[in-house]
């Protein structure tokens, strides 16, 4: 993942840009943000690093829906609920 990624300025953000092949500035309007390069449409992330995150996002999923699924289990089993 590019680490201009990990900037917080706002002057410095940046968006991947296909037609560049690179992550660039841009400006932003209300619907679509576009490359101050060449003008094409811009994207949060290339393909390659999506897929990257979405993967740690999925894994992030399954190694803690055991965590989650076994709080339930001993919350249920645990005394009565309190009603409002």
């Amino acid at each position: 993942m590019d680490p201009t990624m990990d900037s917080l300025d706002f002057y410095n953000d940046k968006k991947w840009c296909a037609s560049c092949a690179n992550y660039v500035p841009y400006l932003m309007s209300i619907e679509h943000s576009f490359c101050i390069t060449c003008g094409a449409e811009v994207r949060l992330f290339s393909e390659d690093d999506w897929r990257s995150f979405s993967d740690g996002m999925e894994q992030r999923k399954t190694r803690n829906a055991g965590k989650r699924g076994e709080e339930r289990v001993v919350k249920r089993r645990g005394p009565g609920r309190e009603s409002a």
